[in-house]
């Protein structure tokens, strides 16, 4: 079975306790593995201000997975997003070649940083 790359970024809400968020972020990382999806990445990216308010918040907990699975899961990935009320936001993408070369050097801390070069 061929598999594609996908990223998906979920926000919770922040009034949630850290056991609730542990539970959400445990929650879907479930329904990925259950569906047959390979984790590859995962990053919780904290507490982070929103660029506009949403449900009358201005801060969400950011939380990334990155993964390869079968097309079929990103519609039961979807379904669970939007049945879960501690979710404010979700996108899920398919990633390319490029994307996930790129996403191999970030994780390797070889993004931004200056190639080294000999003064000939």
């Amino acid at each position: 079975m061929f598999l594609n790359n996908y990223e998906t970024v979920f926000i919770l809400t922040p009034v949630l306790s850290d056991a609730q968020m542990k539970d959400t972020v445990d929650k879907f990382r479930k329904v990925l593995t259950d569906n047959g999806a390979e984790l590859v990445h995962e990053d919780n990216m904290g507490l982070r201000k929103l660029a506009y308010p949403i449900q009358h918040k201005n801060t969400g907990y950011y939380q990334l997975f990155e993964f390869k699975a079968p097309g079929t899961i990103i519609e039961k990935l979807n379904t669970e997003y939007l049945r879960d009320e501690r979710i404010i936001r979700h996108l899920t993408v398919s990633l390319d070649k490029h994307a996930v070369a790129y996403n191999d050097r970030k994780r390797n801390g070889l993004v931004g940083k200056k190639k080294q070069t000999e003064n000939a």
